[in-house]
């Protein structure tokens, strides 16, 4: 037997999992009217507090899993939404959800302490990952890329004040859970893990 690791770990499989579930559920609150068919929802924070909580890998692998499951068919998107909901006016926001767990994630890792600036900053982020797959993905859909962006604005105040809670929210957990993620050592530090 070579000692091998499994490429992901049962703890890490099961945060991957959970996680996934937890988007699915933010999806069963109702979206409002918005934009050109994109509805203003609460499951787009999931991906943002994906990022953030279990890191880049994980956060990235959890919607990852979600958007999955939606492609073949699961009615896991707000409103009982499934795969078809990737050939539509929200499919950028959809796939922008893996630029967010990532960038979010990766800030987070990569910061030295679990702080509100830094989770606000890595939320704000992740935000904008998703911004920049979904607003232009909306204008091609709607044949006026500058158009799709301009109505994609209607979205910014009610995801900022999401971006407010998802730190909140991840700040309370690496309170309370302060290994979750590893902190990057100090120049000069071992690294610990």
């Amino acid at each position: 037997m070579s000692g091998s690791r499994p490429a992901l770990p049962a703890a890490d499989l099961a945060r991957v999992v959970v996680f996934a579930a937890f988007i699915a559920v933010l999806g069963l609150f109702p979206g409002f009217a918005g934009v050109a068919g994109v509805p203003i929802v609460l499951q787009n924070v999931g991906p943002i507090l994906a990022g953030v909580i279990l890191g880049w890998r994980l956060g990235t692998a959890s919607v990852a899993l979600l958007l999955v499951l939606t492609a073949v068919g699961l009615p896991l998107l707000s409103g009982g939404r499934n795969g078809a909901a990737f050939f539509g006016p929200s499919g950028g926001f959809l796939i922008g959800w893996l630029l967010s767990a990532l960038v979010a994630g990766l800030i987070v890792q990569r910061a030295r302490s679990r702080s509100l600036p830094v989770l606000l900053l890595a939320c704000l982020a992740g935000l904008l990952g998703t911004y920049v797959v979904g607003m232009p993905w909306l204008g091609v859909y709607i044949g006026d890329v500058t158009g799709g962006i301009v109505q994609s604005l209607v979205f910014v105040p009610g995801d900022l004040v999401k971006v407010v809670l998802a730190a909140l929210i991840a700040s309370l957990v690496h309170r309370a859970l302060p290994d979750l993620l590893p902190v990057r050592p100090a120049a000069g530090e071992p690294r610990v893990r």
